[in-house]
């Protein structure tokens, strides 16, 4: 099946589409009587448009770079031409060169403000890419100054977001490295050791996170987790109890000291807790309690199937 085109990129959106031809400029049969100027700029455009029919033949072969010149020859003869801008972009997508195509993109929306195919081609752009592009810009950036450390910092979390994590976690290292007071950094660094069980790690870098910032409420609900998790207990309710003081009626820390409680099989802290829990967001609570084993201790005990049983 040949290649098709969103007029931006072979798209990830649900639709079929073609790259972008342009309408015709008057009804079939109208005859325009033009002087020498009007003319030469007539020829021209219509050289543009044989250009751009040609890149989009080529395009749907896969010749990308023989495209890239027909859309490139037609932009010469007509500047204006936004169609050949927004072709050119899509292969220049396709071809990981992001930069080129934003520019590209953003002409021939400057140069059609109220197209809806522009502004959508954009869109599709952008939500397909955006991730990609901001990798190439921060590693552009390292590359400038390796001693960036927010650039460290970002290129991790975006490598977070795409769900790569060792290489996030490289660059999470870096960013510590080279901006060692700086919390941010080791609060991601220890959020992915978490989701890994990686606990006691996880501890060790959030000490750090709330010692150089002892009002990150946060932190200290990570790290009383990373406690409770561990099985230290006194840490973890000491941790808590800092968080609690910072924001006392997040559901998120009611509901975890409640965790800790069951655990630690205090069955009246557990249940006044998880009380607080199910007054600020009571579906919430109940979908997390539905599959979390923390609280088999409790489970069946008559007071807190009654909890759960009030709507």
């Amino acid at each position: 099946m040949p290649l098709r085109f969103c007029g931006n990129l072979p798209c990830a959106c649900r639709f079929d589409c073609g790259l972008r031809h342009r309408l015709p400029s008057r009804a079939p049969g109208a005859v325009l009587f033009l002087g020498g100027m009007a003319r030469d700029k007539q020829d021209k455009t219509g050289k543009s448009d044989e250009h751009n029919s040609r890149g989009i033949e080529l395009a749907d072969r896969g010749w990308l770079d023989e495209a890239i010149r027909e859309f490139k020859k037609a932009i010469e003869l007509d500047p204006d031409s936004a169609h050949a801008h927004d072709n050119l972009a899509t292969v220049y997508s396709e071809k990981k060169l992001y930069a080129q195509a934003l520019e590209e993109y953003l002409t021939a929306l400057r140069l059609e403000p109220d197209s809806a195919t522009a502004h959508y081609n954009l869109a599709c752009f952008l939500a397909t890419h955006a991730h990609e592009m901001a990798i190439e810009q921060y590693k552009e950036a390292i590359a400038q100054d390796p001693e960036y450390p927010d650039a460290h910092l970002n290129l991790g979390m975006t490598y977070a977001d795409l769900d790569q994590r060792e290489e996030a976690k490289a660059e999470f290292k870096a960013a510590i490295e080279l901006e060692p007071a700086d919390p941010l950094a080791r609060h991601e660094l220890a959020a992915m050791l978490m989701d890994e069980g990686d606990y006691r790690d996880a501890i060790a870098l959030l000490k750090e996170v709330v010692r150089l910032e002892p009002e990150n409420y946060e932190g200290w609900l990570d790290l009383g987790i990373s406690y409770a998790q561990n099985g230290f207990y006194q840490e973890a309710e000491r941790c808590y109890g800092e968080a609690r003081d910072l924001n006392p009626d997040d559901v998120l820390l009611n509901y975890n000291v409640a965790a800790l409680y069951s655990l630690w099989d205090k069955r009246a802290e557990a249940l006044s807790a998880l009380r607080k829990a199910l007054d600020k967001d009571p579906a919430k609570v109940r979908g997390w309690l539905s599959a979390d084993p923390m609280f088999d201790g409790l489970k069946g005990a008559p007071e807190f199937e009654q909890l759960l049983a009030v709507q």
